[in-house]
């Protein structure tokens, strides 16, 4: 079994996690903008073309991670000192 964890509890391996978003939408009306020499320009964009949230989300998925496991960790402790 992959993962790391069986029924909330570690089972040695590497804990893997995997995560999914939705695309960003992108602004479907006619926007003012200029182009590489400096015109103005209208633009319309159709679809979800915004990728640049994509490099980003990894840092904060792994960020999320590291806050839930040291939370529980943290959990843990406090429930073993007022034992």
């Amino acid at each position: 079994m992959q993962g790391g964890i069986l029924a909330g509890i570690s089972n040695g391996e590497p804990v893997i996690a995997r995560a999914a978003i939705k695309p960003i939408p992108s602004i479907s009306r006619d926007q003012d903008t200029i182009n590489t020499h400096g015109e103005p320009i209208k633009i319309n964009i159709g679809g979800r073309h915004d990728v640049s949230a994509i490099p980003r989300i990894v840092p904060v998925c792994e960020a999320m991670v590291r806050l839930v496991l040291a939370d529980h960790l943290l959990r843990k402790w406090a429930i073993e000192i007022h034992e």
